[in-house]
């Protein structure tokens, strides 16, 4: 293992020194990476230095999510005490399902979970740590059907239930809804207004002609965090209309539910200690390497209720509080709790505020640049660290794809109101304003070396 470990080390230093020299990784086109990289396998295994170089190659031809050049998913940056707290998980390799498997790293997930409760004022609360915001979604919505009608975890699916979300919300929401049973057809989408936050009115007209038809609506999923926008969904009035009809209230955080730990932006999720269920993705907004899904609850026995079985072979010792088992959709499961941890630790819940304002400050400093260039056109608002904007008339698509290909920038593109638009996300807190204004120099002059591509004339 010692070995092994310096074989990774040269690895990760060799990867540190080449993003610093090309912060975007060389572009391998689909059709040949066969043929550039050696990815087969066969019967007979390499040797140590073989495999060196052939996992080598294979790191840095690799996406670099952790630089200067990476714009384009909604996580980037590389903190190095959450890595560190990474792999001692992995050296470490507890499942999180008994406190007789995991034991203290069961009181890390716990004073995670209860931290972030306090937050929300929830003295009742509970949740868990899932492999992604698809998930902890999944399991908000498997609670919220089984809280409404008691009768479906013995007699299955037996009602036709309605679930609510907007139009801007995760693509996760129509297929949990299939895996749930309800349907995606059962799916309302709620529209949005300019800024992509959900209507309320709209939502209870929905709700009141579906209750009319004979529906069960069972669940309301606001957004923290809209994926192309940023937007934020307003909470307080969407909590009434969910306690008028008795609907579970769940609001997706995993892009921008780190909000609740900053006190200059936790205005944006207003009434969060209203609702049912949150979720919040540390490696997103906080930095940690993936995964680091978190689902909060404010009663935790509803977890027990839609989650809790028992099992002889596995529940052996110690109280349930401590078999993580029980309250988790998964059995087997990663400790995902001590990066975060061991990040927190270092830095304070004061760091985790600094680093999500950093971000935001900096989507400042991208739409104050956008504004004072007439080249560009702007089409997000303040307060999201989603920057949407075109340079030039440029299609979006087009631009993305030249910068990709040519290994200048990963930067996504997105679209609202049948407008496409390059989105660049500032959600690394490590960058800086230069940095931030180094992409749009980057961008300008590969579009002038390149008018000709773009058909323009500059």
């Amino acid at each position: 293992m010692k070995e092994t470990l310096a074989l990774f080390q040269r690895i990760a230093n060799n990867l540190l020194e080449q993003e610093e020299q090309a912060p975007v990784a060389p572009y391998v086109p689909t059709e040949r990476l066969l043929e550039l990289l050696d990815l087969g396998l066969e019967a007979e295994g390499v040797s140590e230095e073989r495999l060196e170089s052939v996992l080598q190659e294979l790191v840095l031809r690799t996406p670099r999510t952790a630089t200067t050049g990476f714009f384009n998913q909604l996580f980037g940056g590389r903190n190095d005490k959450a890595v560190l707290g990474d792999l001692l998980s992995v050296m470490l390799n507890n499942s999180m399902y008994t406190y007789k498997a995991a034991g203290p790293q069961v009181g890390v997930e716990k004073e995670i979970i209860q931290q972030l409760n306090n937050r929300l004022g929830w003295e009742e609360g509970g949740g868990t740590f899932g492999p992604g915001g698809s998930m902890t979604n999944f399991m908000s919505m498997l609670m919220a059907r089984d809280a409404r009608d008691g009768e479906v975890r013995y007699k299955g699916v037996h009602k036709s239930y309605t679930v609510y979300t907007s139009t801007e919300s995760h693509y996760s929401v129509p297929k949990n809804a299939a895996f749930a049973g309800i349907g995606r057809d059962q799916v309302r989408y709620v529209p949005v207004d300019d800024q992509g936050r959900m209507i309320p009115q709209e939502l209870r007209q929905m709700i009141e002609a579906d209750l009319h038809a004979g529906y069960l609506p069972v669940l309301i999923n606001a957004t923290a965090g809209t994926t192309v926008l940023g937007a934020f969904d307003p909470i307080e009035p969407l909590a009434i209309i969910a306690r008028k009809f008795n609907i579970w209230l769940h609001v997706d955080g995993a892009y921008c539910g780190a909000v609740l730990l900053s006190s200059k932006y936790k205005h944006l999720i207003a009434g969060i200690e209203q609702v049912d269920s949150f979720s919040v993705n540390a490696h997103k907004m906080l930095g940690t390497p993936l995964s680091c899904s978190m689902l909060l609850v404010k009663d935790k026995k509803w977890m027990y209720r839609s989650f809790s079985n028992d099992a002889s072979y596995l529940y052996q010792t110690d109280h349930d509080e401590f078999n993580l088992g029980k309250t988790s959709l998964q059995c087997g499961r990663r400790n995902d709790a001590l990066k975060l941890w061991t990040l927190w630790k270092f830095v304070g819940t004061k760091g985790l505020e600094a680093i999500v304002d950093k971000q935001f400050q900096l989507a400042d400093v991208a739409r104050d640049y956008i504004k004072d260039h007439p080249d560009y056109q702007l089409y997000s608002f303040d307060e999201s660290i989603s920057v949407c904007f075109n340079y030039k008339g440029i299609p979006a698509k087009e631009l993305c794809t030249a910068l990709y290909e040519s290994a200048q920038l990963l930067v996504g593109y997105g679209s609202f109101n049948d407008v496409e638009f390059v989105r660049l996300v500032t959600i690394n807190a490590q960058n800086s304003p230069e940095v931030i204004l180094d992409f749009f120099q980057t961008l300008e002059q590969y579009v002038a070396q390149h008018a000709d591509r773009f058909s323009l004339s500059v």
